[in-house]
């Protein structure tokens, strides 16, 4: 892969994206403010981005997103799904609990086209952020409660770390560099590829 398509791959500048039109109505509002975090969120990487760029990219007012979220952290980890969203599409029974966590995985990235916050997660961990690795260290706490729900036996921290570990690493390839094998499966083959693999982390 040369120099231009690795920068670009890792979220380059690529100017100022529109601002919404704006609207009076909180919920309105609210959701606009965590879809343009996203969006900010996933371009830029966590660093870089901004609250006056995510209310400019809303069309609301940088107090606002403050009175609203109260930090860019908190504001991130309201932009990624929460654990309770994710124990609503993985619950079930244990043993096919794998293939729901690889479904719900792909048809996440998938659906952002691989511009989930958590991407731009991995991109500033990976650049040494002291406030990613904190966010990344909540969120890893946050799974491990939802799987204490979902998967028996011991060692489970062990496992839920590892499952973390696995998936950080098909991001990376996936969707952060985009290249090598799993860059160029379709989603079904991911997930005929991440099935057997969580099993075995998850339930030996």
């Amino acid at each position: 892969m040369d120099a231009s398509r690795a920068t670009g791959a890792l979220g380059e500048d690529r100017g100022p994206a529109p601002a919404r039109k704006r609207t009076r109505e909180p919920e309105v509002r609210r959701a606009a403010i965590l879809e343009a975090a996203r969006d900010a969120f996933a371009e830029r990487g966590f660093a870089r981005t901004t609250i006056r760029e995510i209310a400019r990219r809303a069309g609301v007012t940088h107090g606002l997103v403050m009175r609203h979220f109260g930090s860019k952290e908190r504001l991130f980890l309201a932009a990624v799904p929460s654990s309770q969203n994710l124990m609503a599409e993985v619950a079930g029974d244990p043993a096919s609990l794998p293939a729901r966590i690889a479904r719900s995985y792909v048809r996440r990235m998938s659906n952002s086209g691989g511009n989930d916050p958590f991407v731009a997660l991995i991109r500033s961990v990976a650049s040494g952020e002291e406030a990613a690795e904190r966010l990344l260290r909540a969120m890893q706490d946050d799974s491990l409660e939802m799987y204490r729900q979902l998967v028996p036996g011991p060692g489970l921290e062990a496992r839920v770390s590892s499952v973390g570990a696995y998936l950080i690493g098909v991001t990376f390839s996936r969707y952060v560099v985009r290249s090598g094998p799993l860059a160029s499966m379709s989603d079904e083959e991911l997930v005929d590829h991440l099935v057997p693999n969580l099993r075995a982390i998850l339930l030996g």
